[in-house]
């Protein structure tokens, strides 16, 4: 009978916790890499960035389909960041939820951006961002931005 009882434990044991189970990643863990990717374009300075991003992630800003971030960087985002004397961030706020190795999060805030001319602009926006646990890192998979005239 303690051998049949022993036997249960064991095979229950088994059942329950797979030879192949993986820790659930820290979804929270996600906001750092967006929160690199922030500092980045508020510093102008995109050194090392590709790293946040998988290679073949894709980026969509404002209705356009960018490719993925070596492109993005290369065609659209660095020019636009030299062009800058400051790109500042507020009212930044993120979400972020998981479902296995993928976090979706959701970033909203506005934006001032000084031309090298002087020139004000300000803006809020939105992104949506899908990352996915590859590596023991959170790398940005899809990247979704969009923004507006704040309204008056």
């Amino acid at each position: 009978m303690r051998g049949i009882k022993q036997a249960m434990f064991g095979l229950a044991l088994v059942i329950a916790v797979p030879a192949h189970a993986v820790p659930t990643p820290d979804y929270q863990a996600a906001t750092a890499t967006l929160a690199q990717y922030k500092q980045a374009i508020e510093s102008r300075d995109l050194s090392g960035v590709e790293a946040l991003f998988a290679p073949d992630a894709q980026i969509f800003e404002s209705g356009g389909v960018e490719g993925n971030f070596v492109h993005y960087r290369d065609h659209h985002l660095a020019p636009e960041l030299k062009a800058f004397k400051s790109f500042a961030f507020k009212g930044y706020k993120v979400s972020v939820r998981g479902e296995g190795e993928v976090a979706i999060a959701t970033e909203t805030y506005s934006y001032t951006i000084i031309l090298a001319s002087g020139e004000t602009v300000e803006r809020d926006g939105v992104a949506t961002s899908v990352l996915k646990w590859t590596d023991g890192k959170w790398r940005i998979i899809n990247l979704h931005s969009s923004s507006r005239k704040p309204k008056s």
